[in-house]
Formats: C-alpha cells, structure tokens, sequence
C-alpha cells in the first residue's frame, strides 16, 4: 500500500510505503528506478520510518507520482536487479586474500597526489571508469576485496579447552592407571568428575558465544560503481583498484579510495579513528609528510559511512590493503594474555603434580619395605596420588564461574569465556575508548547562546544558572530553535504512539532533538513554512540557508552555519523581543563566546533569520544578507549518564582510568576534566606526535602517568595497552570499533559495546555489554573480586582436607597399622566432601568493603606462604582426630572393615564441618559479629551427611565401598571425632605463626596505599 502523508509543498512529496520497513533492497531499487524517470529529480527512502521523500517537475502532481510508485513497488518482486556476477566480472581463477599468486598493491601517499594524477597513476578515468576488461586483470592481479573472517571458536575447541588444565590432566592419568591396574570402577569415578568439569564448562561458554554472536549487524554486500561509462551495481568482493565509486548518503565504503569529486560530502569515520563528529571531504591534495589518518581529507576508507552529499571516488586499495584489513592483521597478531587464575590454578595444579609423585613414591617404597605386595602397593600409591589432587577444583572453579556468567546475564553483560570474569575483577588498570564507550557517539545540543544569555541545555531542560527557562516564553530562543528546524536536511516522522523518528546528519538531527525537547512540533512547523529552496554550504562556504513561505506570501530566510561567518552577514540582533542594530561591540562578545564554547570543545553554529517581500529564482545566495543574529548553539558528544559515577567508583576500588581517543588534545582534555579522570591533581596527556617519537621502554615507564593519550591510530591503542602490561598490569580495554579490536584482543579483558559496537570489536572481546551501559562494568569487577576470594576459599578448604587425607594415610603406612581407608572409599570421599561443599563456599556473599580495596597483586599466588601454616595446622587437627577413632577402632575390632568404616565415617564427617571454618579467615562460630547466612552452604553440608548415611543404609553402596554398619558408641566417637577439629580451629583463627604472616601481608599492602595517596599529591613535573 502506497499513502501521500505530505504533498503540501509543490514538486515535493513524501509517501508511506508499506513493506519498505527494513527492506534494503527495495529503498536501493525504488531510489534507481525513480531516478531514472525524467519526471523525478530525487528520491530517498528511510528503512527505518517507511517514507520516501520524492522531489519531481511541478508539471506533474502528487497523484501521478504516485501512480508512478506504485508501478515501481508492483514490478520489484519480478524485476528485483540482479547484482553483476557475469563471467566477465570475475577472475580466471579463484581468488582469496590468502593467494599467493596475487601482486602486493602500491602502497603510495594517495592523499599527497592530486586527483590527475591519482587517476593517471590507476590508469581510470572519472568519466567512464576502469573497462570491464581492466577490472578482471586488476582483480587476478591483486585480488578480491574481502577480508578474512575472525575465526570463531568451534564447539570442539570450547570442548578441548576444558581438558587444558594440570589438575584435570593428573586426574586422566591416574583414571589410567587405574584401569591398567583392574581399578575399573576407580577409573569410571575419576573421569566422570573430569566429564563433569567439561559439560559445565562447555554449556555456560557455548551458550555466550551464541548470544554474542547473534548481535552481529548485517554487512552491505554490493557498490555503486561506474565501468565502460556507465552506473553500475556489483558485488563488494569485486570492487577493483581503480573502480570509481559512487558515493551517496546511508552508504558504507567499499574499499580504501581517493576523492576525486565531492558535493557537501560528508562522512562518519568514528568506527575507524574515533573522531566523533563526520567528517567534510573534499578533494584538494594535502601537504606533509606524517598526516594522520583522521586529517586526510580526501580520503575514504573501506567500513565508514556517508552521513550526507554526494561524491566519486577513486579505489586505491582494496582487501587486506585497506586500512580495516591493515588493524585486522593487527588483531592476527596481538596475542591475547592469560588471566591470573588460569595462570594461578596452573600454578597449584603443577605443585600438586610434584608433590602427587612424591607421595607415591614414599608410600610405595614404604609399603615394599614392610612386605606389601606389590600390586596392593601400587593400587595404594595412585589412590593417594589422587587424594593430592582435590578433584572438586577444577569443577568449583568452572561452575563459580559459570554462575558469575549466568549472573552477568542477567544485568546484560555478555561474557565469552569462564576466566574473563575473574579477570575482570583483578585489573589494576583499564584504558577506555572515548568515542562510542565514554560518549554517545552522536551529537546533542549542551548550550545555547542567545541575548547574552548562557543556556545549558540538559536531560531536555533549558537551564540559565539554576533558573529553568520556558523557551515559549523566550522570543529569541524559540525563534532560534524554529530556525535551526528549518534550516535543517534531517527527516522526521512521527509514529501512532508518539515517537519521534529522525534521518540525517548527526549535527542536524542533534538541532532536531532539542526542538522536540522544547515541546517543538517539528513536523507541523515545516509544514506551516513550506520549503521553497535549498542553498547547501559548499568548499568555501561554511554556511547553510533555506527560503520558506509564509503565510502572507513574505518569505523568510533561516541561516545557520560558522559563526564567524554568519555573523559577517548579520546587520542587526534581538535583544528583548525587539531588533536592534549590530554594533562592533556585540561581534566582539560574540567572538568571545565562540571561542569560550570551542574552547570546551563543543562544535558551534551562528544561527540567524531575515524576512523578505518578494522572491525570484536567481541565486538563493542574494538573500543571505542584512540578517538578524539570533545566537550561537553548542553540540558535542554527549558523556553516557552514570559515566562520571563509573569513573569514580573505579577510583574507588583502587583502579587507574585511561581515556584513549582519537580526537584533538583540548577535546580530550575537556571530556577528562568533566570525567574527573586523573587520580592525581595534574591531568596529564600524551599526543600521539610524542607517543611515535618514544621507545618502548619509554612508553612503558611513562603509560602509568598519563591520564588521556590523544590522536591515536589502532596500532598506538595496542601499544598503549602492550607497555602498561609491560609495567606489570592487569589491563582491560574498552571499545566499540574496529580500530578498537587489536587492543581489545591483546587486553587481559577486552569488553565491547553490543548495540552500538562493530562486528569487528564484538568477535574478539572477552565480555559484550549487550545495552552499551558502561556502569554495568563496575557490577563485572564486584563480581570478579568476589569469584577469585570465594575460590581462594574453596581451594584452602580443598587443600586443608586432602592434606588431612594424605596425612592418615602416610602416617598409617609408616607406622604399620594397616590402610584405613582403601581406593574407592578414598575417591568417594572426596566426590561427598570436595564438589559440593567447596561449591558452597564459592558461593559465598560479596563482602561489604570489596570495592574499598586495591586490586590485589596479579602475581600474588591464590594460596599464599602465610596460608600454608594454617591448612597444614587444620589438616594436622583433623588427621590427628581421624586417627585416634581409627586406632580405638583397631583396639575393639582389629583390622578388619568395621575400623575402616569408623576411619572413614570420622574423616568425612570432620572434613564436612570443616567447610563451615573455612568460610572465614577471621570470623569464627565464636565471633560477635557473625557471617552472612549461605543457605547453600547449609543444603550442601545436610546433603552430604545424607549421602553419607545412605552409603551405609543402602547394602550396594556399602558392598562398593566396603564398609559395614555401625553401632551407637561408634557413632559417638566419629561424632567427637568430627566435632573437635571444628571447635580447635575456629577457636585458633587469629593466632599463630600464619596470622603474623597475614598480618605483615596486610601491613606492607597498607603503607604501600599509603605511599600511592602520598605520591599522588605531588603532579608529574613537566609536560610529557
């Protein structure tokens, strides 16, 4: 169905086209058939709102363009264009970035070479472009316009990943050797734990990818070019160098190219350098021999889009040669970095290993010298191989961390993989993009102003000091705010519930927005002044103006543009609702508020109005002239809400911010300022001019001082995050574009924006923020901190209970009273009281001061020289008891297995109560302040004792284990047994040898504090 909505203004109107909703391929084929009537002179279809905007001959009216529309729509299903993939367009043969066949291409200084020169050199013409002939040769010459694709991680190397530990590898070699040696059932037991580590690890890590994967943005896949004279559409990959690319607004580059014509161009390079505000283009060659890529302005790069105009461009590069293809080789080669747990789990896992073996052999060679056979020896030996290893750790510390990922889920944080989620909670530093994570990435109206009035514009509210103002009830801010709707290109479209819906430029939508906030009916004030003619800025005229009717039949002029300008044409002001001539003085306070607002880095507009009596269709430049000055308005990229908070709160916990932007130095130091980024009193930035003139060694010693690295290139960003990493840190990056995506691999964490964000950035990050809301990271780091102390605590548990098995076991051995306990009890055992007991605690509550304190030393080991005192005391207390029942069990029921049965009854039950110690280093049973309940504390420990009694109740369990029933008086003494380690070590927290241990630990942490706040009051001398 085809509706005309508005058809007031003659030669102009604009249609509702149903089905036009997100359909590409339609708004591409309704704006080339339309155009190519002679009745039409422009058409433009919005995706988005379902309007196409037609301008065509006033010889014709809007029902009859509408006949013609309606033809169009009816036809698209059986004329839908067909992209060009003849045979002639393709190469001879099958063609990849990859090829080895292929030629590098001519790496020259495009932006230096004028336009004649460039299309001499790429042997093209702009008029009828590279023949059909010339393409193929380029295409087998250099190759086709694609880029790899960021490899994805398969459902087999998720898989593979959670066998890629040292605990879960021991624990496979001694299912091994279990099996080898008739243990069949031990061996089924120990990798059933391994499966279950891999099952929780696979499901939770999968699950993310899918999720992040599907946030993905669908990529155009064709170009407008021109070849043998004439427009046509073809297939990105076969974009050749020396194609003519034809530009137009809502289009997104196919390759690197040289501008060689532009008609108020303008394009958004933010994905690409960090520039928030698009960029004019023109033609003119540059000079220099080090210009940035964010100032070479003739130049268009493959990914950025055209916000507005129109213009032919020139490719010079194309595939792996773009600048995209250039920092996607970048994210090939950062290597990404271990996290602190990974690297610490190892750690104890490969300490596990030694002393596994250790204890083999001294149990072995024991049991051989007192005449024990052999195979009962070697059965013996891997059985306490195993106790070494808690086989619970590796499935404690997955879970823990499956369960931070279902948590982060639920406030909108993506997380990839298990250990990002740590590591998060461990970083000592975290380098921020400005644009698109800091800011919005789109421009907002700040301030206003007008009859020598600063007015802040904020949430919607138009604020002069605190005093709200009503722009109604202002004569020269409404009209200003008319004129800035008029004067302005963007579409707009309102929908049945009353939402507002704006197409165009960033700064024009911007205008658009704080009309709608001032109460504005932006749609029914053009209506009411329909537009009579356009006069665009061009090369060398940096101002806009629109002729409108008004009632009377007048017209009226609205201006806006550089201010300086705009101010050059104006005779006269408003000052209180009257006009009044323009004095010198009044464009000297003018000029004065122009470069005060720059100064803040705000993009600026003179915006001012005339009325004229009569119109005629000479150059719509003649009324731009005796104007009415009306003010001056300030836009910028706005500060995500909450960022400022963010920033503190990271202060907070003892982590250093980094701001990395691609913009000019006063608009980062400006954003710095508001952010109050800097720790120390002095804000301090480094320009990437100075960063390229550092060596490594020099960035890495000075990456710790600075607060904002300014006008910096992807390959600076990789660098900054490599020399703070180089000085010791734990680094995570944020961004949202491409140029973003080396850094954020080669960061301990990488996080991205999910809506906002690029593909590019998604697929390597570690953690996706699927609202964009960065204030959700700080909820990432609380969690992190609090994952790393509840898995220190499982693992002391852990530790403390094996190291208690161990002891009963060598000190049975040596002194020759028999095994108290055989094989499968003692996997069984540490199946009951390791999982899910030690999973209780890793689901401990946050504590209250996690984020008062510093991030903790990423070299610090997980178990520290000052814990091994107290696990050995603890398991010493627990040993000692296990076997005072065991040998009262001896002396009534001699070797046999109801003394095996107490043994193991009196173990796993003192190792469950020992859960309930381990959940405090300080706090004990006795302590006047008490712990937060842990209901899963409690279930675990309850359930656990029930699995036990069944073992005993239940005749098939019994008959696996060995194990026979038990009277009261025994049930007495395992009671005692169990019951006393639990009273001695809680009793004991907070004395000893370990605590001193602790307690140096935590004073050298306090003066090293103490130290970083006493520092921080002196500024970094001289300018860096």
């Amino acid at each position: 169905m085809i509706k005309a909505i508005h058809t007031s203004v003659k030669g102009r109107a604009r249609y509702k086209i149903t089905g036009l909703y997100g359909a590409l391929d339609l708004k591409e084929y309704l704006e080339r058939s339309l155009t190519k009537n002679p009745a039409i002179i422009q058409a433009h279809a919005n995706t988005l709102t379902s309007n196409l905007l037609v301008i065509f001959s006033p010889q014709y009216n809007y029902q009859q363009i509408g006949e013609i529309i309606h033809k169009i729509v009816s036809d698209f299903p059986q004329k839908q264009p067909v992209r060009q993939e003849t045979k002639s367009l393709k190469p001879s043969r099958k063609l990849t970035k990859l090829d080895s066949n292929t030629t590098d291409q001519n790496q020259e200084h495009w932006h230096l070479i004028p336009t004649d020169k460039v299309l001499y050199k790429l042997q093209t013409s702009q008029e009828s472009g590279l023949s059909s002939e010339s393409a193929v040769i380029n295409l087998n010459k250099y190759g086709l316009n694609v880029l790899s694709e960021t490899e994805l991680r398969s459902g087999l190397s998720i898989i593979v990943e959670q066998f890629k530990s040292l605990p879960v590898a021991l624990l496979g070699v001694a299912a091994g050797v279990s099996l080898f040696t008739g243990g069949l059932v031990d061996a089924v037991v120990i990798l059933g734990v391994v499966g279950l580590n891999a099952v929780i690890g696979y499901v939770t890590e999968s699950q993310s990818e899918r999720i992040i994967n599907s946030l993905k943005h669908h990529q155009q896949t064709s170009a407008c070019v021109i070849r043998d004279g004439k427009q046509i559409e073809i297939s990105i990959e076969n974009v050749a160098v020396g194609d003519i690319l034809v530009l137009k607004p809502g289009n997104y580059l196919a390759a690197d190219a040289r501008l060689i014509a532009a008609d108020n161009l303008s394009i958004d390079e933010s994905a690409l350098t960090g520039e928030s505000i698009p960029i004019n283009k023109s033609t003119a060659f540059l000079k220099g021999e080090d210009v940035p890529l964010g100032d070479r302005f003739n130049m268009a790069y493959k990914g950025t889009y055209i916000t507005g105009g129109q213009g032919l461009a020139a490719v010079v590069a194309t595939g792996t040669y773009t600048e995209m293809g250039k920092i996607q080789q970048l994210v090939g080669e950062a290597k990404a970095t271990e996290t602190p747990l990974a690297r610490q789990l190892d750690e104890v896992g490969g300490q596990l290993v030694v002393i596994s073996m250790g204890i083999c052999g001294l149990v072995f060679g024991m049991g051989v010298l007192r005449g024990y056979g052999l195979v009962q020896m070697l059965k013996s030996s891997i059985s306490l191989a195993v106790a070494a290893v808690p086989e619970g750790l590796p499935t404690i510390a997955t879970t823990t961390l499956a369960l931070g990922i279902r948590d982060m889920r639920k406030n909108n944080v993506l997380v990839r993989s298990l250990a990002a989620v740590e590591a998060l909670g461990s970083v000592q530093t975290i380098c921020m993009d400005k644009t698109g994570t800091i800011t919005e990435n789109k421009m907002s109206v700040v301030e206003i102003h007008a009859n020598s009035r600063q007015i802040q514009v904020l949430d919607g509210d138009f604020l002069h000091g605190k005093q709200n103002i009503n722009p109604y009830g202002d004569d020269e801010l409404i009209k200003l705010i008319h004129v800035a709707v008029l004067c302005n290109e963007s579409e707009i479209s309102k929908s049945t519930e009353g939402e507002y819906a704006v197409t165009g430029s960033a700064t024009e939508n911007a205008l658009i927005y704080m009309a709608i906030a001032a109460g504005v009916d932006a749609i029914a004030l053009r209506e009411k002044y329909p537009l009579l003619q356009t006069n665009l800025r061009s090369e060398n005229r940096n101002i806009m103006s629109t002729i409108h009717q008004t009632h009377n039949q007048d017209k009226f002029v609205a201006v806006k543009g550089s201010p300086a300008e705009v101010v050059q044409l104006c005779q006269s002001k408003i000052k209180n609702g009257q006009v009044v001539p323009f004095d010198e003085e009044a464009r000297r306070t003018i000029e004065i508020e122009n470069d005060r607002m720059a100064g803040k880095a705000l993009r600026v507009l003179g915006i001012a109005y005339r009325h004229i009596s009569e119109y005629h269709n000479g150059n719509g430049n003649h009324y731009e002239s005796d104007l009415i000055w009306l003010g001056l308005v300030g836009m910028a990229d706005p500060i995500r809400k909450g960022a400022k908070a963010l920033i503190a709160d990271f202060h907070t916990a003892g982590i250093d911010t980094v701001m990395i932007t691609g913009d000019q130095s006063p608009t980062a130091y400006a954003i710095a300022k508001e952010l109050e980024l800097n720790r120390n009193l002095q804000l301090e930035i480094l320009d990437s001019t100075n960063l390229n003139n550092l060596t490594p060694e020099a960035l890495t010693a000075l990456s710790d001082k600075v607060d904002v690295f300014a006008r910096i290139s992807p390959s600076n960003k990789l660098q900054i995050v490599q020399a703070l990493q180089g000085a010791g840190k734990v680094v995570a990056m944020t961004g949202d574009g491409i140029n973003d995506a080396p850094a954020l691999k080669a960061a301990q964490v990488g996080v991205a924006m999910g809506k906002g964000g690029t593909d590019v950035a998604r697929e390597v990050a570690d953690i996706v923020l699927e609202d964009d809301r960065l204030e959700t990271m700080i909820i990432a780091v609380s969690r992190g901190r609090t994952i790393y102390n509840n898995i220190r605590k499982s693992v002391h548990f852990l530790l403390a209970t094996n190291l208690s098995e161990i002891m009963v076991m060598t000190i049975a051995t040596a002194v020759g009273i028999g095994e108290p306990l055989n094989a499968i009890q003692l996997l069984w055992l540490n199946l009951v009281t390791d999982i899910f007991p030690g999973l209780s605690l890793a689901m401990e509550a946050p504590e209250p001061e996690v984020l008062s304190q510093p991030p903790r030393n990423p070299e610090e080991p997980i178990i520290k020289k000052s814990d091994f005192g107290r696990i050995t005391f603890e398991s010493a207390v627990i040993s000692t008891t296990t076997l005072a029942a065991y040998g009262y069990s001896l002396m009534r029921y001699g070797m046999t297995p109801r003394a095996n049965t107490i043994a193991f009854m009196s173990l796993t039950s003192a190792q469950l109560l020992h859960t309930i110690s381990s959940r405090s280093e300080t706090h004990s049973i006795f302590s006047k302040e008490k712990l937060p309940n842990n209901p899963y504390l409690n279930a675990a420990i309850t359930g656990s004792f029930a699995i036990q009694l069944l073992a005993i109740a239940i005749p098939p369990l019994r008959n696996l284990l060995r194990i026979t029933p038990i009277n009261l008086m025994d049930g007495a003494v395992i009671t005692a047994s169990a019951v006393l380690p639990l009273l001695v070590n809680e009793s004991t927290k907070g004395t000893g040898d370990w605590v001193l241990g602790t307690g140096k630990q935590l004073l050298s942490r306090g003066t090293e504090e103490q130290g970083r706040i006493t520092n921080s009051q002196y500024p970094i001398e001289g300018e860096l």
